[in-house]
């Protein structure tokens, strides 16, 4: 298993990130326009409309770019974008499990709490992409649970690099904890795991091209939030 990896988002508090030492992490992921947070980032991930103007434009050694094409068949392993949440926090974290298998995921600027005044993101003022009106992300806290749990049965713990209000149900980690991180205690009940993955599969809302507003499957919000809560419950804390 390799080290931790360290996935940027674009809140505020990525910054707290900015000097943690890479050594500590086995690959650091970018998301949207985070990737000039830090120059010494692996990867690129970025949904197709994010505007290549506002990417990396010269890649250095080693620096790859992720697109729907790598990142869709990595969240289809778990089940599809659709039960996982579509905003890009969730499918980086679900894409970073299948192609890196990490130790443990460590999201910073990730927490999905926007304000209503003041700079938003830490380039700005930005789009608050998980408020919007979506039907995957009606309750952000149970995907992150979900992820967690799918995270937890590969025996890789997520954390998030902040002590404030957050979306996320992760615990926070700080950079002194950094060396301590092969030793988080994972708690998963496969059983339970198990019994949640069977009733999203009866449910049928599998997408495979991962375009689930596209799609002409009749999805009901009132059976996603029963998985949601379910996932909620499955937490153990």
């Amino acid at each position: 298993m390799t080290k931790p990896v360290l996935i940027l988002g674009s809140a505020p508090s990525v910054c707290a990130v900015q000097s943690w030492p890479k050594s500590q992490f086995s690959a650091i992921v970018a998301i949207n326009n985070a990737w000039q947070i830090r120059e010494d980032w692996d990867y690129h991930i970025a949904p197709d409309d994010f505007p290549a103007a506002r990417g990396p434009q010269n890649l250095q050694r080693g620096q790859q770019r992720v697109t729907s094409a790598e990142y869709v068949p990595a969240n289809n392993a778990y089940g599809g974008i659709l039960y996982a949440g579509g905003t890009m926090a969730f499918t980086a974290g679900y894409w970073a499990l299948a192609a890196l298998a990490p130790s443990a995921l460590v999201f910073a600027g990730c927490d999905m709490v926007y304000p209503k005044g003041g700079s938003t993101h830490f380039y700005g003022t930005g789009t608050a992409d998980p408020l919007r009106d979506d039907i995957t992300l009606r309750n952000l806290e149970a995907k992150s649970a979900r992820l967690l749990l799918h995270a937890a049965e590969q025996n890789c713990a997520c954390l998030r690099a902040s002590t404030g209000e957050s979306r996320l149900v992760f615990p926070s980690l700080a950079e002194a904890d950094l060396p301590r991180l092969r030793s988080v205690k994972i708690v998963s009940n496969t059983a339970q795991f198990a019994e949640i993955k069977a009733q999203e599969k009866a449910l049928d809302y599998f997408v495979p091209s991962g375009r689930y507003w596209a799609s002409r499957k009749n999805i009901s919000p009132a059976r996603l939030d029963a998985l949601d809560e379910a996932w909620l419950g499955a937490v153990v804390t």
